[in-house]
């Protein structure tokens, strides 16, 4: 799989100076968290969920989510399981296909064995779990379990805890809870592929909804615990985990408080009016915003639950031929002693010792979203993977 392979090559060719490379679920972990993009979630009682799989393959999802927690009532917990076994092996009997990386969001340790069990040899379409809730008390027995399940099946399988617990907000026990959840995910550092952010889980212990003018920067109680997330979670010495963005809510707009974040200048350079109204009405412009500010704030990838939340995500991870040249400028062997350089773009100065971390996270975004000619932003990338 790779992103944007949805688009036929000519159009890749005339959008990207590098194309995104392809990738595999059994590729390297570090480029696995990095190529997550837009994890979309999907209530595992879907009745056609392999189906909607292979569609939203096909329209460039590159990981998903596979809901048996908070997205299903309490009493359809077990049809939710049966009919996951059902639809793997549905997957796994269509030749050809290769879906995207798929995860499966669980309540309880004990789910995990046993659902890995009941795949059987389905596994080999499982990339790994989604652990809810987490914190170093409860998150420990889902990190066990998963252990477990991965000797017992020969598959390698990774976790990817959802940080939303009370005690994570409240400020009493936030440094507490966020010490223990670095001793947890240390510890099985292997199997760790990303920490997700559960914002809608923050607001909630407060009676907070962000409204679609607001991104959750503007939520400054959840703002701060990005913050702390990332301060503790996030850092670039080789001790942080990736750490991708919260959902956005919103698919459509009835009314504005506030006036739309998109400026018109981009749209008009390429005659994407029609676009940008399109985008406007759907609540796109709070998405582009709040994707935007994930990146500022060190975060990557996004939860979406739904699928027109994926192509904004994607076509804002690309990396700008810009943003290339500086980071390419700062890793040149020559450049090792450190040292301060004019970008190539004259616009900027390049500090080649604290930019280098920067750098080396910008090539290996590159390396899996691409990189875009110098003549291409993002309004064209999301028009052209825009299905006709």
């Amino acid at each position: 799989m790779r992103h944007f392979g949805h688009i036929a090559p000519e159009v890749r060719q005339r959008l990207f100076h590098r194309e995104p490379s392809a990738f595999t679920a059994d590729s390297p972990a570090r480029l696995l968290a990095a190529a997550l993009g837009a994890t979309l979630y999907s209530p595992a009682t879907r009745s056609r969920l392999a189906d909607d799989i292979v569609k939203q393959a096909g329209n460039g999802v590159v990981s998903m989510v596979l809901c048996l927690e908070d997205s299903i009532d309490d009493a359809d917990v077990v049809a939710g399981e049966e009919n996951l076994v059902r639809q793997f092996a549905d997957l796994a009997a269509r030749p050809g296909i290769e879906p995207p990386l798929l995860f499966v969001r669980v309540r309880t340790p004990e789910q995990i064995p046993d659902l890995v069990r009941r795949l059987g040899p389905s596994t080999r379409l499982l990339s790994g779990f989604v652990l809810p809730k987490f914190t170093e008390e409860r998150g420990l027995p889902f990190l066990d379990a998963l252990a477990d399940a991965e000797a017992d099946s020969g598959r390698r399988l990774f976790a990817m805890p959802v940080l939303e617990s009370p005690e994570l907000l409240y400020r009493e026990s936030r440094v507490d809870t966020l010490e223990g959840i670095a001793r947890a995910v240390d510890k099985f550092r292997d199997r760790v592929l990303a920490l997700r952010l559960g914002v809608t889980d923050f607001c909630s212990s407060y009676g907070l909804r962000r409204a679609p003018d607001m991104t959750a920067y503007d939520v400054q109680i959840v703002a701060s615990v990005i913050a702390d997330v990332v301060n503790m979670l996030g850092r670039a010495d080789g001790t942080g985990f990736t750490v991708t963005g919260p959902v956005w809510e919103y698919f459509r707009v009835s009314e504005r408080m506030f006036k739309p974040q998109l400026r018109q200048s981009p749209f008009l350079e390429v005659q994407a009016v029609e676009l940008r109204a399109k985008l406007i009405e759907h609540a796109m412009d709070g998405l582009l915003r709040e994707i935007s500010l994930d990146q500022a704030n060190g975060l990557l990838g996004k939860t979406c639950i739904h699928p027109s939340h994926v192509l904004p995500v994607h076509a804002l991870s690309v990396v700008s031929h810009e943003e290339y040249s500086d980071a390419q400028d700062i890793l040149r062997p020559e450049r090792g002693g450190g040292g301060v350089l004019r970008s190539a773009y004259t616009n900027k100065m390049n500090e080649v010792k604290p930019h280098r971390a920067w750098a080396e996270r910008t090539l290996l975004r590159a390396e899996v979203f691409g990189v875009a000619h110098e003549d291409v932003g993002f309004v064209e990338l999301l028009a052209a993977g825009i299905p006709g």
